[in-house]
């Protein structure tokens, strides 16, 4: 679908004045969410930015159906989102399998739920295992993994029960800078591929750059979409275009005015170390 087709069909996911709170335990209210507004288009990358704390992740999982709203709404394809539905899979920064069964067996459990056959999920978790190239592990036990072969397998397992919308919650954060590359350039391989829609959170712009169509910025908590951004850059993306610089800079830059204003000017000390957590890696 090109750009044109994608500004004139319905979101696929469509979120409006969404609000999120948290009582603390001292009784007070912690407001993590506020006033968000955004939608994404079919077949769109799209990623989402912002300093620790601001309210990426419970965003994601109020889009997941896993946390309740506050107030607002969340709608996939018109519908309202209040708990989990197949169309919508996510991925977690956390290896997320399940320690006591083999790879094929993590990769065939949406279908296993769903009812499918035995030898047609066994059959279809192993097409998607051959896509990452991971077939000859069919049999191993996650803790026989390295960290990139297991969240290439928390990926393949969540496309395996065929959603419409992947969700992903820095699923490269706690790996090493080579696998993260990899594990980027395989992502975007599968996407073209299968062409789901994708939100993705993050806290590397440069990671936001190489894999979206579009960037939405978030401020220090409560949480507010302060800027969206258009990624114009063909792919595959070298980072040595001098355009990926310059859109670095300038999503840094609005973090930093951002910064500015949560924490004061003469906080400069916690605005560098803002800066320097959402930077290259």
């Amino acid at each position: 679908m090109d750009k044109a087709d994608k500004m004139n069909s319905e979101p696929v996911i469509k979120i409006r004045d969404l609000k999120k709170t948290f009582k603390s335990n001292n009784g007070g209210v912690i407001e993590a969410v506020a006033h968000v507004n955004f939608d994404v288009s079919e077949n769109d990358f799209v990623c989402i930015v912002g300093p620790s704390g601001c309210g990426k992740s419970t965003l994601l999982r109020m889009v997941a159906g896993l946390e309740t709203i506050t107030s607002g709404r969340i709608t996939y394809r018109g519908e309202d989102v209040s708990k989990p539905r197949k169309e919508i899979g996510m991925v977690f920064q956390e290896y997320s399998l399940l320690p006591w069964r083999n790879v094929i067996d993590n990769v065939a459990l949406g279908p296993e739920f769903l009812g499918v056959p035995r030898q047609e999920r066994y059959d279809k978790a192993m097409d998607y295992l051959r896509i990452v190239g991971m077939e000859a592990f069919s049999h191993s036990f996650p803790h026989e993994l390295s960290g990139g072969m297991r969240q290439r397998v928390a990926i393949i397992r969540a496309l395996a029960n065929d959603p419409d919308v992947l969700l992903m919650d820095e699923p490269f954060g706690a790996l090493d800078a080579h696998t993260r590359i990899l594990l980027q350039k395989e992502l975007l391989r599968i996407w073209e591929n299968h062409r789901k829609t994708i939100l993705f959170v993050t806290h590397s712009v440069d990671e936001a750059i190489y894999l979206a169509d579009r960037i939405m910025v978030m401020s220090a908590r409560p949480g507010r979409i302060i800027d969206i951004i258009d990624v114009n850059m063909d792919r595959p993306r070298h980072r040595s275009d001098p355009i990926y610089g310059q859109l670095a800079e300038q999503i840094l830059a609005v973090l930093e005015r951002e910064a500015s204003v949560s924490f004061g000017n003469a906080n400069t000390e916690k605005m560098t170390e803002m800066k320097e957590n959402l930077c290259l890696n």
